[in-house]
């Protein structure tokens, strides 16, 4: 079925259906696709100081009330726990489970935020005739842990972590421009050309989604990922955290075009 010509709403009924588990890329064009974050109330404000230090990997879009799952600002008839594929439960660091509904996770101290992600600037991309490799392969995006730290805020720190898009240099100077718009969504990219640069050893062994072939003439492309808390997860170390498994997105009722800047 093709879903990118669905509206939000019917998908996310699907997803909330089990009716879909796989990665949302692609789905809803002109729509935004946000990252997930699930924290305990006690943690939240560190966590939103920590969004605010670093706008280009956690830009936020919308925070829920205490114990509330439901976005109003962004798709105020949805539920957190079960609009999203798929989900993953940290304890203490380490990824426990993971999980296609948060029925058996959700508690009334919990708050969600979620963050911009780069799904959301696909469709301008393509709509400038640019290749997103992913897309054309049809597998998730590739996402790597750099070097590259993050400000530090509270109790959170951590490195960035990056997805990747191989272009020809022609594109990615298109890619720049189109990408430098949309700072809700990442904005423009962080780095491009030699991955060891940002601390990538071997380009072809992402540590979230897939790899992607790289062809002759092509650089690899780097934008911030919505994927850096579960990065600083690993290295905080909280109690508990609930996040979107890489590639698994929640689909706002935001048009793209509502986040871009001219």
């Amino acid at each position: 079925m093709d879903y990118s010509q669905m509206k939000p709403r019917e998908v996310r009924k699907l997803i909330r259906e089990g009716k879909i588990t796989s990665f949302t890329s692609g789905m809803c064009n002109g729509y935004a696709q946000a990252n997930l974050v699930v924290l305990p109330r006690e943690l939240a404000f560190d966590f939103l100081l920590f969004t605010t230090r670093n706008p280009k990997p956690c830009p936020v879009l919308d925070v829920t009330e205490v114990g509330s799952p439901v976005p109003k600002a962004v798709a105020p008839d949805a539920d957190l726990r079960y609009d999203i594929p798929k989900y993953r439960v940290y304890r203490h660091g380490e990824m426990t489970d993971e999980v296609t509904d948060l029925s058996g996770y959700w508690r009334d101290d919990l708050v969600a935020f979620l963050l911009g992600c780069s799904f959301s600037f696909e469709g301008p991309m393509l709509d400038a005739g640019l290749d997103v490799r992913h897309i054309t392969e049809n597998h998730n995006v590739p996402m790597y842990i750099t070097n590259i730290p993050c400000t530090p805020a509270g109790v959170f720190h951590g490195p960035m972590v990056v997805s990747m898009r191989p272009m020809t240099p022609k594109a990615a100077i298109r890619a720049i421009q189109v990408t430098s718009r949309m700072p809700n969504v990442h904005g423009a990219p962080i780095h491009f050309g030699d991955p060891a640069a940002i601390g990538i050893q071997d380009i072809s062994k992402p540590d979230f989604g897939d790899p992607s072939t790289i062809r002759e003439g092509e650089v690899p492309v780097f934008w911030p990922c919505g994927v850096t808390p579960q990065a600083v997860a690993m290295a905080v170390k909280p109690e508990f955290m609930i996040t979107h498994a890489p590639g698994h997105m929640f689909i706002t009722d935001v048009k793209n075009a509502d986040l871009s800047v001219l």
